[in-house]
């Protein structure tokens, strides 16, 4: 007979410390607790995912499938294609006015992972990186996986949710090592203008030991305003910035996983590096379409903008009319960033009070079957992001249903 011996708690003696730092994507946790739901026979709505619902267009996907059948099916350059890497730069010249050479470029499965990547490269123990709330959720975590400590600049609602310069001087300390600036914001949809980056550019300018990394991720959705890229505005800082960008939202091609970057030779060479060791290349498939994308036609950006903008601002007049909610019109990305402070304090019609951002959303998943996001997971509560990037009918219903939910709280 078996001798019974004490059930051990294996994560506990196996998982290494960085895992226990960090948590799972919020955004991932609502989808896959949405699927659960729609498995179970429940009809649900996500407004949760960060992902465009247009199909990638069709030349794009073409690229893809020409490059599958002319056998380019094998491994490529750690840091891209030549071809990709000529494509690339030709968009940061032509639309950013940036001339980088391929030994300053690199692609990689994602702008996540160059994100990732560049904070491996670069944070040691001890070191601070600026994170801008409301943040992108995965900005923490990452800087704690890359053993730094996140320093939390706060932004205002009433300075358009952007850093101002003079917080950002206050959030500079010795130890600091990256400020990671995003625009157009997720989740705010806030877009610097190329004013305000040249004055966070003067703060800079005074801490040479500050490397900035912009993420442009968002750049073509863009709807008051132009955009602005740090590198361009502020040329003097050329050589600490790495901008960051991938064809993922605005091409809608979130699941080719293909991102790029550009910036000092010494952080790309170190990034690819990592790289090497890790993912290897970015898809040869991805890569093709990838270049497709950015060298081709253009025009149905325009098209899409268009369809965007007439959803933000449906999607904005119905939520208003929910007395709980407030929500402003953001000039850039597909969120909306709804201030859901009047909520807190009400109860549900199962006596349930809602005493945080998080059990609105639950709420709302339950009673609603709509899912969205708590500002908390971006830093900042008591708040909600809605992903408004889905078919105009489906959006519409969503929100109905929101304020038919907000009704029934007392």
């Amino acid at each position: 007979m078996a001798v019974g011996y004490p059930m051990r708690d294996l994560g506990s003696v196996h998982l290494a410390p960085r895992v226990r730092r960090i948590r799972p994507s919020p955004t991932a946790v609502i989808s896959e607790r949405l699927r659960e739901l729609k498995a179970a026979g429940r009809e649900v709505i996500n407004l949760g995912e960060g992902e465009l619902d247009f199909d990638t267009p069709a030349h794009v996907a073409e690229a893809g499938i020409a490059a599958i059948r002319r056998g380019d099916t094998k491994y490529t350059s750690v840091a891209g294609t030549s071809e990709l890497k000529r494509a690339i730069a030709e968009k940061f010249l032509r639309e950013n006015g940036l001339d980088f050479q391929p030994e300053e470029i690199i692609a990689g499965s994602g702008a996540k992972q160059i994100i990732f990547n560049a904070l491996l490269a670069t944070v040691r123990e001890g070191d601070e990186v600026i994170v801008p709330a409301p943040y992108w959720v995965s900005y923490p975590d990452m800087v704690r996986l890359a053993d730094g400590t996140p320093r939390i600049a706060a932004c205002e609602e009433n300075a358009g949710w952007k850093l101002r310069p003079e917080a950002l001087a206050a959030a500079i300390t010795q130890r600091t090592r990256w400020l990671l600036l995003n625009s157009p914001n997720n989740p705010t949809g806030a877009v610097y203008s190329a004013a305000e980056l040249e004055a966070l550019a003067e703060v800079l300018m005074a801490h040479e030991h500050v490397l900035v990394l912009s993420d442009d991720i968002y750049e073509q959705i863009v709807y008051d305003g132009s955009f602005a890229t740090l590198a361009q505005v502020a040329p003097r800082l050329r050589n600490r910035i790495l901008t960051v960008n991938g064809v993922s939202k605005s091409y809608s091609m979130t699941g080719w996983r293909l991102g790029y970057a550009a910036g000092p030779t010494w952080l790309i060479e170190a990034i690819e590096k990592l790289q090497s060791q890790s993912t290897s290349n970015p898809s040869s498939i991805s890569q093709a379409a990838a270049a497709e994308a950015l060298r081709g036609d253009q025009s149905f950006l325009r098209t899409w903008l268009v369809e965007l903008k007439g959803k933000k601002d449906e999607a904005v007049k119905i939520l208003n009319e929910a007395p709980q909610l407030r929500c402003r019109p953001p000039a850039g990305a597909f969120y909306l960033f709804v201030d859901c402070s009047a909520a807190l304090g009400q109860k549900t019609t199962a006596s349930r009070v809602i005493e945080t951002d998080a059990d609105l959303a639950a709420y709302f998943v339950d009673e609603a079957g709509v899912g969205t996001v708590a500002g908390a997971a971006f830093g900042v509560s008591p708040y909600l992001r809605i992903a408004y990037a889905v078919p105009q009918p489906i959006l519409r219903l969503a929100c109905l249903r929101i304020v038919e939910s907000c009704k029934l709280l007392r």
